[in-house]
């Protein structure tokens, strides 16, 4: 089963070299309501799509760190870009106050795109009624109605060149993730003039300090590299990220978290802190749950 895996998944000690599992699945199985992919075009105008995408899940939070990480990553994404005309950025987020914010150093260097709801007059807004119930789970999703999440995402996955993700806490969320791929697989459709794409992390020196020790859940795409390899004390980083996030198994590059080890004990198995395995032990185990069924002949 692993060496199938990983003719389908790539050479798991190059995360890069992972093809983009989840963005061509999305590209194939999701696409918008007619009412959202208004909403999408009503956003573009008419013009030529997003360059780059920043995505921000601030939690309400008003943190000037992550707002600078999150700048110089976007304008080292700009500078690679290497075209005349001014790139064009799609900035989200589930606070709507920091794109106030971060719009006028934004346009400095690129032109800013961005989803306003309050704005917007089409189909989607009209059917859907203002819920008296908007602070439930504000910090998840901010104070905007939950639809506009879904003009955002696939506005941000119209990004032709890389997507940004920045965060108060949790950088490169599943959300910002998913975003992501999907813009990478559509980068290398049949209208595509590029068939490079980045994906990148932006993180704060408060963050990188103690190791990333913030990065974590299951499924996170920062969330194995979180435990005592990661590298610390930095003030800030722009780091290429996998479209398709790593597993605890994938190699030696990995720091798994104490609670990741004892969770995985639970399943009998035993994790180093370098990520690694005792396939002997795993076998052991596997064979102690095995089953086993005895025949008795009746006459």
């Amino acid at each position: 089963m692993r060496n199938s895996a990983s003719e389908l998944f790539g050479k798991p000690e190059s995360l890069l070299s992972q093809p983009n599992v989840f963005g061509e699945l999305m590209r194939i199985l999701i696409s918008p309501s007619r009412d959202v992919e208004e909403a999408v075009n009503w956003v573009i105008g008419g013009s030529r799509d997003p360059d780059i995408t920043l995505h921000m899940r601030m939690l309400m939070n008003r943190s000037v760190r992550a707002a600078q990480a999150a700048l110089n990553c976007l304008k080292r994404a700009a500078r690679n870009l290497q075209q005349g005309s001014r790139p064009r950025v799609v900035v989200i987020s589930d606070t709507p106050s920091f794109v106030r914010g971060v719009t006028p150093n934004i346009s400095e260097v690129a032109e800013v795109l961005h989803f306003d709801y309050g704005r917007y007059r089409g189909n989607v807004s009209r059917d859907i009624k203002a819920s008296p119930s908007l602070e439930f789970r504000v910090k998840d999703w901010g104070p905007a109605p939950r639809w506009v999440a879904f003009v955002d995402f696939f506005l941000a996955s119209r990004a032709k060149h890389a997507v940004v993700s920045g965060a108060h806490r949790r950088v490169g969320t599943t959300y910002a993730q998913l975003i992501a791929a999907l813009a990478a697989a559509n980068s290398i459709g049949e209208n595509s003039t590029s068939s490079r794409f980045s994906f990148l992390s932006s993180f704060q020196g408060n963050l990188l300090a103690e190791g990333l020790k913030l990065q974590v859940g299951w499924g996170h795409v920062w969330n194995r590299f979180a435990g005592p390899l990661s590298c610390r004390g930095q003030p800030n980083q722009c780091a290429f990220t996998p479209l398709l996030p790593p597993a605890w198994w994938e190699g030696q590059w990995q720091s798994p978290i104490p609670r990741d080890i004892h969770r995985l004990e639970q399943y009998g198995i035993q994790l180093s802190g370098l990520g690694t395995t005792d396939e002997n032990q795993i076998r052991a185990f596997c064979s102690s749950r095995k089953n086993i069924v005895k025949t008795v002949s009746l006459i």
